[in-house]
C-alpha cells in the first residue's frame, strides 16, 4: 500500500487543508500502519517529560570537562609515542651512516667543507644565470608587460593566502 504523502503528513505534523484532511481520514480507516502512527504520536505527545535530577547540568559539565581533559592527555601521549617511534625508526635506519660518520672526524669535516663549497658555488652559478636571464627578459618585455606579470603574481598570491585563511578557519567552532 502506498503511504505517501500520508506518512509524511503524520510524521512532520503538517497543517492540512480540508481536502487533504479528508484524504488522510479515509486512508487512516483503511491503513493499520498509518493508524498506528497516529496512536503512537498521541501517546508520545501525552507523555510527561521527565525532570532531570537536581544538579544534572553541573554533573554533566564536570563529566564533559573530565572527558575533554582525558582526550587531551591521550592526544599528547599519542603524539609523544608517535614522535619517539619515529625517532627510533630514523635512528635505526641512519645507524650505519652515523657509525661511519663518528668513526673518522677528518672524513666528515672534509665532507662538510666539500658540501659548503658545493652549495656556495651552486648559489653563485645560479645567481649569475639569473642575472643573464633577467637581462634578456627585461629586453624582451616592455615595462607595461612586467607590470601586468607582477600584478598577476601578486593577485594570485593574495587569492592563495585568502583561500588558505578561509579554509583554516572554516571548521573552527564558535562557543561551546
Amino acid at each position: 500500500m502506498n503511504h505517501q504523502p500520508f506518512e509524511t503528513w503524520l510524521l512532520n505534523e503538517v497543517a492540512l487543508d480540508a481536502q487533504q484532511q479528508r484524504e488522510l481520514d479515509s486512508h487512516l480507516r483503511s491503513c493499520a500502519y498509518c493508524a498506528a502512527l497516529v496512536k503512537t504520536a498521541r501517546v508520545l505527545r501525552s507523555a510527561k517529560l521527565a525532570v532531570p535530577a537536581p544538579g544534572f547540568a553541573t554533573r554533566f559539565q564536570a563529566r564533559l570537562a573530565a572527558e575533554k581533559a582525558a582526550e587531551r592527555r591521550r592526544r599528547i601521549l599519542g603524539s609523544i609515542f608517535f614522535a619517539l617511534g619515529g625517532m627510533l625508526l630514523l635512528g635505526w635506519l641512519a645507524s650505519p651512516y652515523l657509525a661511519g660518520f663518528f668513526q673518522s672526524p677528518a672524513s666528515w669535516i672534509a665532507a662538510l667543507v666539500d658540501m659548503a663549497v658545493f652549495i656556495l658555488t651552486t648559489l653563485q652559478a645560479g645567481m649569475e644565470a639569473g642575472k643573464v636571464i633577467l637581462d634578456v627578459m627585461s629586453r624582451l618585455l616592455p615595462p607595461f608587460g612586467w607590470m601586468v606579470i607582477v600584478s598577476g603574481v601578486a593577485g594570485a598570491g593574495l587569492l592563495w593566502s585568502v583561500s588558505i585563511w578561509r579554509f583554516a578557519f572554516r571548521g573552527v567552532p564558535q562557543g561551546v
